[in-house]
């Protein structure tokens, strides 16, 4: 090629990357719009884990711990209900028994990816290796396939899209949550925050760990749960895990079923 053609081709190419590289990144943050909780709710209603009226899928997420799960899950025992955890491979990897007991007892297990990390800053390949990791090892230790998934800081990507579809996951975030991660939170502040909002057919998500919190936070979690479980039970609304929630999330879970250990490329 001619010098002189050289930089009209450099330029050229400059250009097409100026508009490339901006369009990749805006396609691949596009889920984005769904944090935004009024937004998902009133658009993504599946998103959201809006189900029946009568109904309340409690969930929990970034366990299992073995310093603080065991006393949520003694909580739910008293009251005889169960309920969704979305956890983290890494601590699933961590505590198996722990695991291994609460899908035993009745409680539904989701993921919430291997590492708690912001999708947004994944790629592709690195987005469907951290969950398939997280899948294939909850399903070594239960025995089960997990079939529900819900990103950390509840951001989705496109990529995270993706890999859940090709991993037979169904993604699902909350509709109302209780703030139980910070420093200052109370069983008292988690509980007007989650009642704010909470309404027949929506979700609810506190933390039976701080591995991402504030150290202790989980403990404004736990004086909170009764007093929501005792809320519901006045106001005739049923609570147990997202699988007994939504018609049509169980027959979408269904029909995306495969075989435990069949996911990795």
């Amino acid at each position: 090629m001619p010098a002189s053609r050289k930089p009209g081709l450099a330029r050229t190419v400059l250009k097409a990357g100026c508009v490339v590289l901006p369009t990749l990144a805006a396609v691949h943050a596009a889920p984005v719009v769904s944090t935004l909780g009024p937004l998902r709710n009133r658009l993504m209603p599946g998103l959201s884990g809006q189900g029946r009226a009568d109904h309340v899928a409690l969930t929990f997420d970034d366990g299992p711990d073995p310093l603080s799960t065991p006393f949520f899950l003694r909580v739910l025992d008293e009251y005889r209900i169960r309920a969704t955890f979305f956890v983290l491979g890494s601590m699933a990897n961590r505590s198996p028994e722990l695991l291994k007991e609460m899908a035993a007892a009745g409680h539904e297990i989701g993921i919430h990816g291997w590492q708690h990390r912001p999708l947004l800053l994944r790629g592709p390949r690195a987005t469907y290796d951290d969950f398939a990791r997280a899948h294939d090892r909850v399903a070594e230790i239960t025995g089960r396939a997990p079939r529900l998934f819900r990103p950390p800081y509840g951001v989705m990507s496109t990529s995270a899209h993706l890999a859940v579809r090709r991993l037979g996951l169904t993604p699902v975030l909350w509709t109302c949550w209780g703030e139980d991660w910070t420093r200052r939170a109370t069983p008292r502040s988690v509980y007007r925050t989650v009642t704010a909002d909470l309404r027949g057919g929506g979700t609810i998500l506190l933390h039976d760990s701080d591995c991402t919190s504030a150290p202790g936070a989980w403990r404004s979690a736990l004086g909170a749960l009764p007093l929501l479980l005792d809320t519901c039970e006045r106001r005739g609304l049923q609570v147990g895990p997202l699988r007994e929630h939504d018609a049509v999330t169980a027959a979408h879970v269904c029909a995306s079923r495969r075989p435990v250990g069949s996911v990795r490329a």
